[in-house]
């Protein structure tokens, strides 16, 4: 199945706008003094950990994170990338770097949930739709394309994908799919009217007023949402444990809950 890239001048100029974006985050780590805590995080995790950043005054340097693919970000790590910490979307990616003992497994938690969504351009007051098992989506989206984070690789993407499967209907737009590097690259895909739908999470939803929410997938239809968290193991940072115990910490956990994150236990 090949995905589509968004065939359109606005859509390269999108495409191009992702990448800057991705080489600038994939610089952030490599300008960070030695003494700075670097957090390599899903993308869908920027405005809830950006304020939790905002919330939390280290002892010594800063907190510096970088955003992108939980896919991308483990690549990263398996490159060596400094980091020391390590925020996934998904189980498989931090099973990943785990299996190249790149984390401090006993640290490892499993830290919040999340839900994905369907969304639409908010400037056309769309319609509401029930998901269901063989719901319309086809027919949705007209000529449009369905935009979603790389399906083969990225948490976001392999949630949706998983859904549309379990709903019966990933087989009639699978050919219709605007793959994007992340979920929040997919989210501007909608926002902007590139296309008419998409598959992110709910917690971007809620943070784009662009969009409109008009559907919302059934937790069966997917594996859970978890996004674990672990300590780099090559992390020598003292600041950084302290970081990710507060991050684990009530004191923060308001911050996550704000952009609509399950805190899990």
């Amino acid at each position: 199945m090949a995905i589509e890239r968004m065939p359109s001048r606005r859509g390269i100029l999108a495409g191009l706008a992702a990448l800057a974006l991705g080489v600038a985050a994939a610089l952030i780590p490599s300008a960070a003094r030695a003494d700075d805590v670097v957090v390599l995080a899903a993308a869908s995790l920027k405005n809830a950990l950006d304020d939790a950043i905002a919330g939390y005054k280290p002892e010594a340097g800063k907190i510096v994170a970088s955003y992108g693919a939980s896919s991308a970000l483990a690549k990263q790590l398996e490159n060596g990338a400094g980091a020391d910490i390590f925020i996934s979307a998904d189980l498989d990616w931090m099973d990943d770097v785990q299996k190249h003992n790149l984390i401090d497994t006993a640290t490892r938690k499993n830290l919040l949930g999340n839900e994905i969504v369907l969304v639409a351009p908010a400037a056309g007051n769309p319609a509401k739709v029930e998901i269901k098992p063989g719901f319309p989506l086809r027919a949705m989206l007209g000529d449009g394309r369905l935009a979603m984070a790389d399906p083969t690789a990225v948490p976001a993407g392999k949630y949706g994908k998983a859904a549309l499967e379990k709903l019966g209907v990933w087989d009639s737009v699978s050919d219709r799919v605007a793959g994007a590097e992340n979920v929040r690259a997919a989210l501007a895909f909608v926002s902007r009217g590139e296309t008419p739908l998409g598959i992110v999470y709910a917690t971007d939803a809620a943070a784009d007023k662009g969009v409109a929410i008009v559907g919302m997938f059934p937790a069966d239809t997917h594996p859970p949402i978890i996004y674990p968290i672990a300590l780099i193991a090559t992390s020598k940072n003292p600041e950084a444990r302290k970081f990710l115990s507060y991050l684990e910490s009530p004191a923060a956990a308001g911050f996550f809950l704000k952009q609509g994150f399950t805190v899990l236990p």
